[in-house]
């Protein structure tokens, strides 16, 4: 199945944003560490959030996280701090992403983890409550989401826990918005360059509303930048924010979104395009790629991006999915090396055929918005979106895109 998707000649109209299921992914492991009364606003609908809700709460021995890569992650390490034997699998392509940096981090601090499967890989046997450690060192080029694994469950363990990083850390981003958050329970933490204290503790009982997702809000700024006539509302966003992907403001910034803060969100208006050329580091927010990329393609603006080393452990090999979809569209990208690509300027056609997604949601919402430039796009598979933005459909819809299923 596949959507067609068709812009309206203007586009108005105001959108509340669903809720960073990164920051309610974290809430949820604080909540089912701590014996205090963690009340938690606005929790993320997507997919991967009420996945790991349900897994918390289930007294299976098999926990299957599907798709999810960071309630895979998540749970690995919270898991083995409690007591009795659980098997952790997931999906088939779950099953390609590499675990074995975070699983050997644990077997350092104690933890009993048997691979179930290939060695690195999931499916996990984790026997928990065997963790006796309090400082580990990690790879930190892999994935930001093994060491926020470690720092969520690190206040459970009787001494705490250093953690010494190695290399470049990719994602700090997201480290940073990991220790926002347990620091906001009370959590006392210590940062430098290439290490991480956090102290023993009990997490306090609190409250916190969960901000919108600024990841969801680039599909709009996508939107805006490629569109004849746009003006977007988009609610539940703030510059204070403890997301890295806020950033999409100052880099959309360059592609003719000026974006203006109000007391409920942003509103998004077209502004002359000054890049030229662009070049970017992805190093902090990786999940912006996607986005941009197509994006600048719709522009006819070339670009070198770095900082992607993660991309291929993604959803889908995100590098070679985002080649093979452009080549269909009359654009081109080249891997000049690991981690580093860069497109040129494009010969923009109607794809003979529908964009295909590869089971990851950011393929859907990111190229469903160069119907703005071509007329119209077919997107297979647009279910996807629900991994993260299960509305964001039927929100295209309320400012006037037609949907029609193919």
């Amino acid at each position: 199945m596949a959507y067609r998707i068709t812009p309206p000649e203007k586009i108005r109209g105001t959108i509340q944003l669903p809720a960073s299921k990164s920051i309610s992914n974290r809430l949820l492991i604080i909540k089912a560490l701590s014996s205090a009364n963690i009340d938690i606003g606005n929790l993320s609908d997507a997919e991967d959030t009420k996945t790991l809700e349900a897994l918390l709460s289930s007294d299976e021995e098999t926990l299957d996280c599907g798709h999810a890569g960071t309630t895979f992650r998540f749970l690995t390490a919270y898991l083995s701090t409690l007591n009795g034997s659980r098997i952790l699998t997931g999906s088939d392509r779950m099953k390609q992403r590499p675990v074995g940096v975070l699983v050997e981090a644990l077997r350092e601090l104690g933890a009993e983890i048997t691979y179930l499967g290939e060695e690195g890989f999931p499916p996990l046997q984790i026997d928990g409550g065997k963790i006796n450690g309090s400082e580990v060192t990690m790879d930190s080029t892999i994935s930001s989401q093994f060491i926020s694994a470690l720092i969520l469950i690190a206040p459970s363990l009787p001494k705490g826990l250093t953690i010494h990083l190695t290399d470049k850390v990719v994602s700090q981003a997201y480290i940073e918005m990991t220790l926002k958050v347990i620091r906001h329970f009370g959590i006392n933490t210590a940062r430098k360059p290439e290490r991480i204290d956090i102290e023993a503790g009990e997490y306090n009982s609190g409250n916190l509303n969960v901000e919108a997702d600024w990841s969801g809000a680039s599909y709009w700024y996508s939107i805006v930048a490629l569109a004849k006539d746009a003006e977007i509302e988009l609610q539940g966003l703030n510059s204070a924010s403890w997301q890295g992907d806020a950033i999409v403001s100052e880099i959309f910034a360059l592609l003719g979104v000026k974006t203006t803060y109000t007391k409920t969100g942003v509103i998004l208006t077209k502004k002359p395009v000054y890049a030229q050329e662009l070049g970017y580091n992805f190093i902090n927010c990786p999940d912006l790629a996607q986005t941009l990329v197509v994006t600048t393609t719709g522009l006819g603006i070339p670009g070198i991006y770095t900082g992607l080393e993660t991309l291929r452990i993604k959803e889908t090999n995100r590098v070679d999915a985002l080649r093979s979809e452009l080549k269909k569209v009359g654009a081109d990208i080249e891997e000049r090396k690991p981690g580093e690509i860069a497109s040129f300027p494009p010969k923009l056609k109607p794809p003979p055929k529908a964009i295909a997604t590869f089971e990851d949601h950011r393929m859907a919402m990111s190229f469903a918005s160069l119907s703005c430039v071509l007329g119209e796009i077919e997107i297979e598979n647009p279910g996807v979106v629900a991994k993260s933005y299960p509305n964001y459909w039927k929100d295209l819809k309320s400012v006037g895109f037609g949907i029609e299923e193919v």
